[in-house]
């Protein structure tokens, strides 16, 4: 996921052109995928993406002895974006992996569009503040997204308990059959746990996927996953997504004090 991954997925992830035959189309993706043909990964994610905000993911590797300090920091950056007037630029949720990879941190924002995603970029003020939390890292790297059409993010809450965050590496040319695949699948869901949001990348690693989910616990997550196999359609979709990706992670996350899903 973002990054976190096994060093084999560090090859070139980029395809070879393979656009689709209206035959394909027909057969894969949400309605109005189903009246294109000889699409490009650009008009995929114009049929499959909700388009109106872009999401930036910032991972963080913290050195394990330097985590209070670094939290410390990163509360006043994110909050320092957060209540800037002239961004635009609010907080989705700011998370501490603590079933995955250890020391490392979590951050999705949401930009109005490319150009504020820009303006925070080179704003100098934060780019100051950024450099506050340099010495409490190992590495960083971050990516660009948009949310599927079919599941916008949920508004801040406090519901408690723990998030996870599962990232799958798809292999290039199948965004429109996952949209299909998983547009079923959430619905079965649905009926056991509300998802929070689901991203496909843009910038970054290319041909990712992101689902975020939320628990009451380890327990309930592991009752409720149980459940879901009685319900028509969720068999299927667990068995399609073994056949669109290369691999997959899941993480289990704690919200920081400052994020505003909790």
């Amino acid at each position: 996921m973002l990054g976190l991954v096994r060093p084999a997925a560090k090859r070139s992830l980029l395809p070879a052109h393979r656009p689709y035959s209206v035959i394909q189309s027909l057969l894969h993706g949400s309605p109005e995928a189903k009246q294109a043909g000889d699409l490009d990964t650009l008009q995929h994610s114009r049929l499959v993406g909700r388009g109106k905000y872009i999401h930036g993911f910032d991972i963080h590797r913290v050195k394990p002895d330097k985590t209070e300090e670094y939290k410390q920091a990163a509360e006043r950056y994110y909050l320092g974006v957060k209540n800037d007037p002239e961004l635009r630029t609010k907080l989705t949720g700011n998370w501490e992996v603590v079933v995955g990879e250890q020391d490392t941190f979590i951050h999705i924002l949401e930009f109005e569009g490319y150009e504020k995603t820009s303006q925070l970029l080179n704003a100098p003020t934060h780019l100051r503040a950024y450099q506050e939390m340099a010495p409490f890292l190992n590495s960083r790297s971050s990516q660009l997204s948009q949310e599927f059409a079919f599941l916008p993010t949920a508004p801040p809450h406090d519901q408690g308990g723990i998030f996870e965050l599962r990232s799958y590496q798809l292999k290039p040319g199948t965004l429109l059959e996952w949209e299909n695949t998983w547009r079923r699948g959430i619905e079965a869901r649905r009926k056991f746990v509300a998802p929070v949001g689901a991203w496909f990348s843009q910038v970054g690693r290319l041909h990712q996927v992101h689902h975020l989910w939320q628990y009451p616990s380890l327990e309930v997550r592991k009752e409720l996953r149980e459940q879901a196999w009685q319900i028509d359609g969720w068999a299927e979709t667990v068995s399609k997504t073994s056949q669109l990706t290369k691999f997959q992670d899941a993480f289990i996350l704690r919200s920081l004090p400052f994020s505003p899903l909790q």
